[in-house]
């Protein structure tokens, strides 16, 4: 490709509204460019990454026997409806009407329409397992756009589904789509850790997210220093032995805090600290209100709170709901005497403690020498806190510490969530209806690119990994009006792609400082300086990851650059 009639603008300034490295250069070195707030068109080198990155996928999905389709972009609501997700899905679905009010849905995903889709062609255990998978523009109405395509409201995404006739079968697809995913990463050169997450809308039980290690990363991992596990925080389960204070119990105490609310003022107020307090935090669980208590130096975990409770919506209560069932402010908030209408349910740690605060449900009062055991009943105790570093791993060996990470892939065991909703049976060998076993596996491709260039970059630009670049080979002429230097590039151009290689020729009349700067932008693995040593056949080779440069022959070039892209 010749750079001089290549779609490709570079840009010297960081846009204004780039807040990390991946939204920055991908503007700068013209791989996209804004249509609307969240929304992106890809130009030709970013769109050549795109299919750089699909060939991995697709290579590594047919691998494991799985069938690539496509299916519509537009969803009809009634398949939503059918599973519960029209109304719980939430804010984020993209909700249309056609000419004939009808309502439809574009797409964020689609378990609906693929289980619709075998439910009516597929009959018989004969015909299963089956591994069905796309890749398709998807659609989020995200509320706040961010970060360029990592938070975007329409993205490329590789959806995958798996129909099975047991979960032991499910079992066997789940290990191979894991095992696939495990190899497109490493194949797209990424540092990523597969961590155990939190299913959230989109049901089932088992799943793993694939989180690449970044500082920039939305999401936070758990993970031991001495062992592989792994966990987003919102799930990592906390394993702590809690011992109770040999203290005496003294009796309860009611005391005036005026104005008193956060955990600190209260503590730094009654001179205690802030593991002595018990936070009450009231939620709505499924319009049913649920007093959550947690030791004062420790978070609500509400994804916790959601599984113990086995809710679909959980949210943190207003003033007003507070006040209703509570019949106090935030601030103030305790579960003694708390109305039965009222479910408490407490972590671990709060059982343990001894002579501990507490709101006392009454505007700027507390409880002193609170005792569990002694000042409340019918609480239920669980896991409900989130995890923190320096915790011990759940796995028993080492300790937990904390990295950010991109989440890229996102593997799901299904179950049969959608099947019986939708009625997707199959006939087993006795003749008997059973609803098929459902997995699901998406990788956010477009995800990928930016996360790829998150860990692969450095002050000049991007540094990409040989298995995705756009092309092979940068190759610069960089007098094109002198004769010789022209004459050598071209017949190099010719040559390098006759033997297989991807070559854009920067054939501009510009500065050499321009070519040289945009080459570092554009971050290509190999660069061929064709400069005043073309009359004796003499090019400079840089390797663009590690900045080593040579002199070799032109005639050599060729043997260099394939050996040299070997060992990227």
């Amino acid at each position: 490709m010749r750079q001089s009639t290549y779609l490709v603008p570079t840009l010297r300034d960081v846009p204004s509204d780039a807040d990390i490295a991946s939204h920055r250069l991908m503007l700068r070195a013209g791989l996209i460019r804004q249509s609307a707030a969240g929304v992106y068109s890809f130009l030709p080198i970013g769109t050549k990454v795109l299919r750089n990155i699909e060939a991995i996928v697709r290579e590594e999905m047919d691998a494991k026997g799985a069938q690539e389709l496509l299916m519509p972009a537009i969803q009809p609501a009634e398949l939503w409806q059918e599973s519960g997700r029209w109304e719980a899905y939430g804010s984020e679905l993209m909700r249309i009407k056609d000419r004939h009010n009808r309502d439809f849905a574009l797409g964020p995903t689609h378990e609906e329409v693929v289980t619709a889709l075998l439910k009516a062609d597929v009959k018989s255990y004969k015909k299963l397992p089956m591994n069905v998978y796309q890749i398709q523009a998807k659609y989020r109405d995200e509320r706040r756009p961010r970060f360029g395509v990592l938070r975007s409201r329409e993205f490329l995404m590789k959806d995958a589904y798996t129909f099975d006739t047991s979960f032991e079968g499910l079992d066997k697809q789940y290990e191979a789509m894991y095992d696939a995913y495990t190899k497109i990463f490493q194949r797209c050169g990424l540092d990523f850790r597969a961590v155990v997450a939190d299913s959230g809308a989109m049901g089932g039980k088992d799943t793993h997210e694939f989180m690449v290690l970044s500082d920039v990363g939305e999401d936070t991992i758990a993970y031991s220093d001495e062992s592989d596990f792994a966990a987003n925080i919102e799930i990592a389960p906390v394993n702590v032995q809690y011992e109770r204070a040999d203290e005496e119990q003294q009796p309860l105490q009611t005391v005036d805090t005026p104005n008193v609310k956060t955990i600190e003022e209260v503590a730094s107020y009654l001179q205690t600290s802030e593991d002595q307090l018990i936070k009450s935090l009231l939620f709505i669980v499924d319009e049913r209100p649920v007093l959550v208590l947690v030791r004062g130096d420790h978070e609500v975990n509400d994804v916790k709170v959601k599984h113990v409770t086995d809710g679909q919506s959980v949210e943190l209560a207003t003033e007003e709901e507070t006040k209703r069932y509570i019949g106090t402010t935030p601030g103030f908030v305790g579960p003694i005497g708390v109305s039965e209408e009222v479910k408490v349910l407490a972590d671990h740690a709060v059982e343990v403690l001894v002579n501990a605060v507490c709101g006392a449900n009454e505007t700027d009062k507390h409880h002193k020498n609170v005792n569990p055991e002694r000042d409340f009943s019918g609480v239920q105790y669980d896991d409900l806190r989130t995890i923190q570093e320096g915790d011990p791993s759940p796995d028993g060996k080492g300790t937990i510490q904390f990295r950010e990470g991109i989440e890229v892939g996102h593997v799901f065991k299904l179950g049969t969530r959608y099947s019986e909703a939708l009625g997707a049976t199959f006939l087993d060998e006795n003749g008997s209806d059973k609803p098929m076993v459902m997995g699901s596996y998406g990788i956010g491709v477009s995800r990928t690119l930016a996360a790829i260039i998150e860990q692969h970059h450095d002050d000049q630009g991007i540094i990409w990994p040989a298995s995705v670049a756009p092309f092979d080979v940068h190759l610069i002429c960089v007098q094109t009006k002198d004769d010789e230097q022209r004459q050598l590039a071209e017949s190099l151009y010719s040559q390098l792609q006759g033997a297989g290689l991807d070559v854009l020729l920067d054939d501009r009349k510009e500065r050499p400082g321009v070519k040289f700067n945009d080459a570092d932008l554009l971050g290509l693995p190999i660069r061929i300086t064709v400069g005043k040593k073309a009359s004796e056949g003499i090019v400079e080779l840089k390797v663009r990851k590690s900045g080593e440069m040579d002199e070799i022959a032109s005639d050599e070039c060729i043997e260099v650059i394939q050996e040299r892209l070997a060992h990227l």
